[in-house]
């Protein structure tokens, strides 16, 4: 349920209004827009008599919200959210792209891709140092040594780190990692998408393979529901019947999320594909779609890579692939 408020509202109106429902056992989630002031509730609000509270001096408007999601419903809050990552910002028109290897494999590795993304533009640097892998034969990441890589190759460039995490017991290296991702395959893992809301760390939240965008945004309201409202969205394709490419990117989802809420949509066609020649056309497509942002993977030597090196490109082609993409950018506004 939300409650729009009129214009010439007080603060102390809205403040005691706030403090009556949450008398009322609601909790209360206040969007401040441009021409108008929004009251999510969440909670049981069968209680709540929509006659008498919109009735009051004010309130311009009442209304049910049936989606299940809340807190990531665009409904609750009208406009884009914007995060902000060590002052790179992602939503409401900004654009960041979030370059990187899918493995940190070394030392040499990690700063040589680190200092060429940064050169051609990438705002934030990917590396897994613990790796979800199909087979338990290959290789899974440098783990907590692949942790302290990141780091070193955060402070030569300065770029924001993003990580994936695949358990709550690890969040103590995390401490040095600006965004954690949650991958596909924990998309539905609640507890810990509960454990990193108790967090302050934004959190890149990528779509499972045979997921829903309902199941997407009810993911994120785990997160949101524990107070870190800091959180990105993630398409990264889908299983389908065809079997040409690793997945089907979906990028219909980008302009449905943007529909459905408020928080920022990224693309990752690197995963989407699992094909280097495929990554930069699929990565205009999804900057023309109104993508809020990329996710590229970017390999010194894709060859020898550990972990999905025919998907990653070299430093080299990820500089191309950035500057078309500014193109298009460029030619959208």
């Amino acid at each position: 349920m939300i409650t729009v408020l009129k214009n010439g509202a007080t603060e102390e109106q809205k403040n005691k209004l706030i403090k009556w429902f949450e008398q009322q056992g609601l909790k209360v989630h206040v969007s401040e827009g441009e021409y108008q002031t929004i009251l999510g509730l969440v909670g049981d609000t069968t209680q709540i008599d929509d006659e008498l509270v919109g009735s009051l001096e004010i309130v311009d408007a009442i209304k049910r919200v049936s989606e299940p999601y809340k807190r990531a419903n665009r409904k609750f809050h009208p406009e884009d959210t914007v995060v902000d990552v060590n002052g790179v910002r992602i939503g409401g028109g900004n654009f960041a792209i979030i370059a990187g290897p899918c493995s940190v494999e070394s030392e040499e590795q990690i700063l040589e891709v680190a200092e060429g993304v940064k050169a051609a533009g990438a705002s934030m640097l990917r590396g897994g140092a613990f790796k979800p892998r199909t087979s338990p034969y290959d290789f899974q990441g440098m783990r907590a040594e692949g942790i302290e890589l990141l780091e070193e190759a955060k402070a030569k460039t300065g770029m924001p780190l993003v990580s994936e995490i695949m358990n709550a017991n690890h969040l103590h290296l995390f401490e040095n990692i600006d965004v954690i991702q949650i991958g596909a395959r924990n998309m539905q893992n609640f507890e810990l998408l509960k454990a990193v809301g108790k967090t302050d760390k934004t959190v890149l939240l990528k779509r499972g393979l045979a997921n829903t965008l309902k199941e997407l945004l009810m993911s994120a309201e785990y997160i949101m529901s524990e107070g870190n409202e800091n959180v990105i969205l993630c398409e990264r394709g889908i299983r389908t019947f065809e079997t040409f490419t690793r997945n089907t990117l979906d990028l219909s989802a980008v302009p449905a999320l943007k529909e459905l809420s408020h928080l920022p949509v990224v693309v990752d066609p690197s995963h989407a594909t699992g094909i280097a020649r495929m990554v930069e056309p699929m990565a205009m497509a999804a900057a023309a779609a109104g993508a809020d942002g990329l996710m590229i993977e970017v390999h010194n030597k894709p060859e020898e890579a550990l972990c999905d090196g025919k998907q990653s490109l070299t430093p080299a082609q990820f500089a191309k692939l950035a500057e078309r993409v500014r193109k298009i950018r460029e030619a959208m506004n």
